[in-house]
């Protein structure tokens, strides 16, 4: 899929270490999935198998930010039933 793209903040944010080996993910604000595709790609009839193959690659992704950001500190999920 390639690097991660989207918007960071110029420094550390607060209260992390801007020494920190995972500093370039913890100063983003957004992560941009990108995948290109050439017009004859997108026209092959097995595009949409294609798609489908990518997106079972980010799901975990996915899943893994859902849990973090519904849940506390403490594992407790945010969301009230």
């Amino acid at each position: 899929m390639g690097s991660f793209v989207g918007d960071e903040v110029k420094t550390a944010p607060r209260g992390f270490n801007k020494e920190d080996k995972a500093i370039d993910l913890i100063k983003k604000k957004q992560y941009i999935f990108i995948k290109k595709y050439t017009d004859a790609e997108v026209l092959d009839s097995n595009f949409i198998n294609e798609v489908s193959s990518v997106f079972k690659i980010i799901r975990p992704y996915f899943d893994y930010m859902s849990d973090v950001l519904t849940t506390d500190l403490n594992g407790v999920s945010l969301i009230e039933d």
